[in-house]
């Protein structure tokens, strides 16, 4: 709880720090600093063994100046309002970066889906759409997958709104099935615009991917797909890591063997004997570390044992404040989660056209699209950073809250 408050408060306190450099009032503050919305739903679902259990759902929307609100939906049993408020506030951002019509969204349901069987998630994620229509559809509120959701919770939600639209509405939900409107390359976009952002960094560092020593934190979703791609493009992944620990080989591990011996949950380090901690594994000699685990593991405690030359944040908020400022007077680049991991919701803009005019593209017409999104984001905020002599984080948040706050402003709301 502590936790999820600290990340709204350390959130809001950057928007007021980007909205200071930007030259807006306290007004805009004051317009921004929360969601516009903030709307906490009860859901009663039966229960496979006939009884009813009502669970607890949020949906944030925090400004849909621009147009409508776009982000995921996650299923966690620790979840919480303030969590939901800050991620809302970050879709704002990662798509005022990747200049996409949209306002941040994000929602969330109090569960532990890994205790429920297939028919109560349906039940439940059914229930979450009931509950919520009104302020939902393809041209109000867009949700997406999001932690321990997936294609077919979306295709289970699109069916229920649809239901109760009386229309098929393949453009309400994005990280759809494909044979329901989903885009080609939806499931691996986030991983796929992180490597673009990694490859863009080591450019400004000269850095030669082919050889590049890379470290990798987490080997779920993001983690994996992103050591499968910098392995195939020549680099060499020195280090990954999962829940129990991390291995280490200066040589490049074989990622495609770790990859067939992991588990559903990416979990792949306890079957060997040499495994050093999560904590060891962020101090490698390495050029590039890319934590893409939990919040909260580059700190005030570890910064100054940093030894890579970019760090790339593939999760939410891995680095604290002091962690950022220790790293930037290091010299090294950070580059920023907001930015780093915004291909998901590019590519989910680009379900969400191909859904509104019925026409899709092939997986390379949309993998062109998203690498010319991420390099001119890239750019935009790297040259920001270098004139205004501020940290990438810093200039992110300046790029991302000013399209939102300039939409705000010609409406008259601040």
């Amino acid at each position: 709880m502590t936790e999820n408050l600290n990340l709204f408060t350390s959130t809001q306190g950057l928007f007021k720090d980007a909205l200071d450099k930007l030259g807006y009032d306290e007004g805009m503050y004051e317009l921004l600093k929360e969601p516009l919305r903030m709307i906490e739903v009860r859901i009663p679902i039966k229960m496979d063994d006939g009884k009813v259990k009502v669970f607890t759902g949020y949906r944030g929307q925090h400004n849909d100046a621009v147009g409508p609100t776009k982000g995921g939906v996650r299923y966690h049993p620790e979840v919480t309002l303030e969590e939901v408020k800050a991620l809302s506030m970050w879709m704002t951002l990662k798509a005022g970066i990747v200049d996409l019509p949209y306002g941040g969204g994000k929602g969330a349901i109090v569960c532990d889906p890994r205790e429920m069987s297939m028919g109560e998630l349906e039940r439940l994620s059914r229930g979450y759409v009931r509950a919520l229509s009104q302020v939902m559809g393809p041209n109000k509120d867009i949700p997406a997958p999001d932690v321990f959701t997936n294609a077919q919770i979306m295709a289970w939600m699109m069916d229920e709104y649809s239901r109760i639209d009386e229309f098929n509405s393949p453009g309400f939900i994005t990280g759809k099935p494909i044979v329901l409107g989903g885009s080609q390359g939806r499931d691996r976009a986030t991983a796929e615009g992180v490597t673009i952002i990694i490859e863009e960094a080591a450019k400004r560092r000269g850095i030669d991917m082919k050889g590049a020593r890379i470290v990798i934190q987490g080997f779920g979703n993001a983690g994996s797909f992103l050591s499968k791609f910098l392995h195939d493009a020549g680099a060499k992944v020195i280090g990954i890591s999962d829940a129990y620990g991390a291995l280490h080989d200066p040589e490049g591990l074989d990622i495609d063997y770790l990859l067939d011996r992991r588990d559903s949950f990416g979990t792949v380090t306890t079957l060997f004997d040499n495994t050093i901690s999560n904590q060891e594994l962020l101090e490698l000699d390495c050029d590039i570390l890319v934590p893409a685990a939990i919040s909260n593991q580059i700190t005030e405690k570890n910064a100054h044992k940093i030894k890579a030359t970019i760090v790339v944040e593939a999760a939410n908020g891995p680095t604290t404040t002091e962690g950022t400022r220790i790293l930037k007077e290091r010299g090294i680049l950070l580059v920023p989660d907001v930015l780093a991991s915004a291909g998901g919701v590019t590519v989910s803009y680009f379900e969400w056209v191909q859904n509104n005019m019925g026409y899709y593209w092939t997986e390379e017409e949309v993998r062109e699209k998203m690498t010319k999104k991420m390099v001119d984001a890239f750019e935009n905020v790297y040259t920001t950073a270098e004139t205004r002599n501020i940290d990438m984080r810093l200039a992110a948040y300046m790029i991302g809250v000013r399209k939102t706050a300039e939409a705000s402003r010609f409406r008259g709301w601040a």
